[in-house]
């Protein structure tokens, strides 16, 4: 052998043992499964801002359908002789419209809602519009409602109409199904009164007849489903801020949502006021959405409910150590009744509740088997401290077997942050509620939170992330860039599953033309939905959340191994495993969050089989367009793709090796 070739061999062994050392290992142990993984870890977190109610959620099409806002004809034009009275059949929402001849033939009477932003309708689909309506004088009279296109340059502007027939002098519900000849994401609706004889009308709605689930009062059915298709393991609701409201007075009262829709009385949005650069005056809360449609929603998607109730306070941001109930058993009675009757309206006898009456009469005799209730929103120091150690062991008191939930404040590393968990635990809470808004350096700053347990005790509260998502500065909504951090995060909530039992992302949802707040998950205009990456994100640790945490440690080039050897702050590969007792299935998640590819080898250790599989299902998630995001009405350009690999088998132990590109999370799964 010549020099050169001997040479050539050392380089080449050289460059060999260079490539083995950059190579990430992660090491999976089976043999001992370790912390149980809460159904409820990981979840969704609903409120009713950036019009995810009224305008979102809630399938009803029109605004200000019994006139009760300040302005009573906010939302409706007008035209003829539309008169508003103040003594309706519905005592807490008293108003309604006199439509009267106007005394001239070419002189129409009408009333026009333009509903949120447009109302949407699709050609061939149903649409049913009710009303409470009568004849004041006896009689009959016709009604004829149009869906319009105002700005078509056809020569009719109707989309779509019908008749109706309303008779006699007391209050009757009518309805009317209207089907569209074409799609519009802009129509209006008009109703217009008789030309000869006078008319009262209360009430006025319009639905899909296709909602979620079929209910009447139903959810628009596409937004229902992407949570459907979340799987979610509890459901927050219905708040946030607007629990707390600007002042109580306008605080978010859960009694005041159930019942017959047409006497649930409007409330103020605590939104509308605050962001003055994107401002919605007319943003209130019909309660058409209710505490009954929540509970519902959560059977529904498989969800434990999760409401959060007033514990006396209004909103610390906005009237610092004002607005408050008193501190004593007396002042607080109320916010007690309301926890104590919370409980009984979902999980009560109706032969011995009137709550658990109502709610058999509204159509769910049995329970909805509540088992949390968070008392307080987001509050801090004493003013909250000290309420909720009045309300709370009244509410213990009586149903001793639901776990309460308390908060450590609006941030996740201040002072009150410091001073709540403390509290908390003197309170005996069973979770605390951790919020967290932050960009993308605070997530790579705090990828080991729940790792470092000289803060957490090992006893006592658990932790619920509550309100947490990941944004760039400068970048405040949902692109692909944050979201891999907040994949990243999750790895850290999911092997300390024995400190955290839920998480739930937020904001939820939000509407193209409405927004306030974001990064949020899930986006809409009046015709579609949009699935953020960060959607995906929470999809993929839900439908692969397991039952066990496997102890999971990664050595990066070659380095020792650590459940995260990342130094803080800086970007890197994480991992987490979990076995699914029940599917018989170990699953690996592997986060990338550097911007170049990783080469990855994975290891199954203490695996005892009489036959080892050979390939493994790969999910990857390509967050690698850090601007790119999904929007309504358009392809989608992030989203989870399938795939498969190859599996070895040595002594006891699986392998895979993997190439995981930049910014990419990659989804393991192993049938064993």
């Amino acid at each position: 052998m010549t020099l050169k070739h001997i040479l050539l061999g050392a380089a080449l062994a050289l460059t060999s043992l260079s490539v083995s050392a950059q190579e990430n290992i992660i090491t999976v142990n089976a043999k001992k499964p370790g912390a149980v993984i809460q159904p409820t870890m990981y979840g969704i977190f609903f409120e009713d801002i950036n019009y995810a109610a009224d305008g979102g959620l809630y399938a009803e099409l029109l605004k200000n359908r019994s006139f009760e806002f300040p302005n009573p004809f906010t939302g409706w034009d007008i035209s003829g002789k539309v008169i508003l009275k103040d003594d309706g059949p519905f005592n807490r929402n008293p108003h309604y419209v006199r439509l009267a001849p106007s005394g001239h033939r070419d002189k129409h009477t009408m009333i026009e809602n333009h509903g949120f932003f447009g109302i949407g309708v699709k050609a061939g689909e149903e649409y049913r519009f009710s009303v409470w309506a009568r004849v004041p004088d006896g009689g009959q009279a016709k009604l004829w409602i149009d869906l319009v296109d105002n700005a078509t340059m056809d020569e009719d502007q109707k989309l779509g109409n019908v008749g109706l027939d309303i008779s006699g002098k007391e209050w009757k519900k009518y309805t009317a199904i209207i089907k569209p000849k074409r799609t519009f994401a802009k129509a209006h609706l008009r109703v217009w009164g008789d030309s000869k004889t006078t008319t009262d009308l209360e009430h006025v709605s319009l639905f899909p007849v296709k909602t979620y689930k079929g209910h009447e009062n139903g959810l628009r059915l596409d937004v229902a489903q992407t949570l459907e298709d979340l799987h979610p393991g509890v459901f927050r609701f219905p708040g946030g801020c607007i629990v707390e409201g600007t002042d109580l007075e306008t605080r978010y009262q859960w009694k005041n949502s159930v019942g017959p829709v047409e006497n649930r009385p409007l409330n103020e949005n605590r939104w509308h006021y605050t962001f003055t650069q994107r401002y919605f005056p007319d943003y209130f809360q019909s309660y058409g959405l209710g505490f009954f449609e929540y509970f519902q929603l959560s059977e529904e998607i498989g969800a434990e409910p999760l409401p959060v109730l007033n514990v006396g306070m209004a909103c610390q941001f906005q009237n610092g150590n004002d607005a408050h109930a008193p501190a004593t058993k007396e002042g607080l009675q109320q916010f007690i009744d309301d926890c104590i009757d919370l409980i009984d309206f979902a999980n009560g006898d109706p032969a011995t509740n009137q709550w658990a009456k109502l709610r058999a009469e509204m159509g769910h005799p049995a329970p909805f088997n509540l088992k949390f209730l968070a008392i307080g929103n987001e509050q801090w120091e004493k003013p909250y401290f000290e309420r909720l150690a009045i309300i709370a062991p009244e509410v213990r008191k009586v149903h001793p077997e639901i776990k309460l939930i308390g908060t450590s404040g609006p941030n996740a590393e201040d002072d009150y942050f410091k001073h709540g968990w403390p509290a908390m635990r003197e309170l005996k809470c069973d979770l605390v509620d951790e919020h967290y808004y932050r960009d993308i350096q605070w997530y790579k700053n705090w990828m080991n939170r729940y790792d470092d347990r000289t803060f957490y005790t090992k006893d006592g509260p658990r932790v619920f992330a509550g309100e947490w998502a990941c944004h760039d500065r400068g970048k405040k909504y949902n692109h692909a860039g944050a979201s891999i951090y907040e994949a990243a995060f999750m790895t850290g909530i999911e092997r300390n599953a024995d400190l955290v039992h839920m998480a739930t992302y937020a904001p939820l949802f939000s509407h193209v033309e409405g927004w306030q707040w974001r990064p949020d998950l899930i986006w809409y205009d009046n015709m579609s939905t949009a699935r953020t990456a960060s959607y995906y994100v929470q999809q993929l640790y839900m439908l692969n959340r397991g039952t066990n945490v496997l102890p999971t440690t990664v050595s990066l080039n070659g380095g020792t191994p650590s459940v995260n050897p990342v130094e803080k702050g800086q970007d890197g590969v994480f991992a987490s495993a979990v076995m699914d007792k029940e599917k018989n299935e170990i699953i690996v998640k592997v986060i990338n969050t550097l911007g170049k590819a990783s080469t990855v080898r994975i290891d199954i250790t203490g695996l005892k089989l009489k036959t080892f599989p050979t390939t493994a299902e790969v999910i990857t998630l390509d967050c690698s367009a850090y601007d790119a995001e999904n929007e309504p009405g358009k392809p989608e350009v992030i989203s989870p793709k399938n795939s498969a690999t190859a599996l070895s088998a040595n002594k006891g132990t699986l392998s895979l090796s993997a190439n995981v590109p930049a910014k990419n999370f990659q989804v393991f799964k192993v049938k064993l």
